[in-house]
């Protein structure tokens, strides 16, 4: 009866997706890595499932084990952190949210590494499912910063994993994280931080489809630009409010300006800001309308996510369609946005089975998400979601454009495939080898 009480959901089971109501067998803290073997033990000899819980961000509450009954193993005291200041190699504890790894590495020598823009995610989750963010351009994905970790397996042993010891667990590990262990820690690559940013943004607040068509026409092609910058992040919002065009470059202002951004983009309410703080730059990034609707406040969503290659540009004719769309349908909700991010550069350069990450073509993604500030989510509202994606798959015929797994959709019928492209088959056999009861198991994670 306890397990149903509001204060044991609101204090423990902590659900980040509301319109997904899920009652854990139990949720545990353990304070120790011989702690957390001893709770897979535990589980395991119950048969029950286990997932792992860093920052809980999970859209479909795959951190509480996406399903009743399963055993959450909470890593909120794992937060370790040091510093080789030989080899700029940072040790990170599983349990620690983004925004302390911002801060520790900054204190640490002036070091960062590439991730997201949301301080409430955990490195856990993050970095062992892609974690993008703006710097991933220059220095890669949040995993592949990641050189060795510590883990608890399936068998409840406590293992180290990297390229040289336990390399298929490694493998895995840097994609598919959930299905396979549970972290404790991290050994991570740090970068010196950038000097001068140059933060932007293009507005338009109104506007009619044709005008925010055009826009992303113009955007769509800069991004396409084989030539640009790898310094250059962007993101193109759209939600209620209108069209946003935002991002950082990662140099001076006079590198910044060399790259005639304002002639390439939509003239319209132009903002530049000039940063060299490091903490304000990452700061900054966190007060995004969209990170402040979908960030780190629980409530009833639906969320969807395409992933595109250099060669699944937007045609133009669908590009209209879809402007028409968004401007003529009933949503069911004003709470709504959809972020197209750019992506490619240095996640590109590491080959598409190095790792179980499954994109590694990907020029940039795009992610619809939409709130019921009211209730449970609509089908008006899914509907909604559904045709705005459909109009886009619609338009690139034959085109697999995939998922990505850290906008989870529990609506995906293959989940492997569109999460995992070629790597599945690998990762099954993995699974296999590792975890073969399925201990660590959500809805749509990688199956033996």
């Amino acid at each position: 009866a306890y397990k149903e009480t509001p204060f044991y959901q609101l204090s423990h089971v902590k659900p980040y997706n509301l319109d997904i109501p899920i009652t854990p067998a139990a949720v545990t803290y353990p304070m120790t890595v011989d702690h957390v073997a001893a709770i897979v033990k535990c589980a395991a000899d119950n048969n029950l499932k286990v997932q792992a819980r860093c920052g809980g961000h999970s859209y479909a509450n795959y951190g509480i084990g996406g399903q009743d009954q399963a055993i959450v193993v909470d890593l909120k005291n794992f937060q370790q952190f040091s510093m080789d200041k030989s080899t700029w190699q940072a040790t990170i504890g599983g349990g620690t949210l983004l925004g302390d790894v911002t801060k520790r590495l900054h204190d640490n020598g002036g070091r960062a590494m590439a991730h997201g823009t949301c301080p409430q995610v955990g490195i856990g989750g993050h970095a062992t499912i892609g974690g993008l963010g703006p710097t991933s351009r220059m220095w890669g994905s949040a995993l592949d910063h990641v050189q060795e970790v510590q883990v608890v397996l399936a068998n409840s042993t406590v293992v180290r994993a990297s390229e040289r010891e336990n390399s298929d667990v490694f493998w895995a590990l840097k994609g598919a994280g959930a299905s396979f262990g549970i972290i404790t820690e991290f050994k991570v690559r740090t970068q010196a931080e950038p000097g001068e940013s140059v933060l932007y943004s293009y507005s338009i607040q109104a506007g009619n489809a044709v005008a925010k068509a055009s826009a992303f026409k113009k955007w769509q092609a800069l991004i396409s630009d084989p030539n640009l910058s790898r310094k250059f992040a962007s993101q193109f919002i759209l939600s209620e409010l209108g069209v946003i065009i935002t991002g950082t470059y990662f140099g001076p202002k006079a590198e910044y300006d060399s790259l005639n951004i304002s002639s390439r983009l939509p003239a319209k309410d132009e903002s530049v800001i000039i940063l060299k703080d490091w903490l304000g730059v990452v700061s900054h990034w966190a007060e995004d309308v969209a990170l402040q609707i979908g960030g780190g406040i629980s409530s009833n969503f639906y969320s969807k996510s395409l992933a595109y290659t250099k060669n699944d540009l937007i045609p133009e004719s669908a590009i209209d369609q879809l402007f028409n769309y968004v401007d003529k349908t009933d949503k069911g909700t004003l709470v709504w946005f959809v972020i197209w991010d750019l992506e490619g550069g240095a996640t590109e350069d590491v080959a598409s089975d190095a790792t179980a990450y499954g994109h590694r073509d990907s020029l940039f993604y795009s992610q619809s998400y939409a709130v019921n500030l009211v209730g449970r989510v609509t089908p008006n509202i899914r509907d909604f979601l559904n045709g705005f994606n459909k109009i886009i798959q619609d338009s690139l015929p034959g085109h697999n454009l995939g998922a990505y797994a850290g906008y989870v959709d529990p609506a995906l019928t293959e989940p492997g495939m569109a999460y995992w492209g070629n790597n599945y088959p690998r990762l099954q056999r993995i699974k296999a080898s590792v975890d073969p009861k399925d201990i660590f198991h959500n809805p749509q994670s990688v199956k033996p």
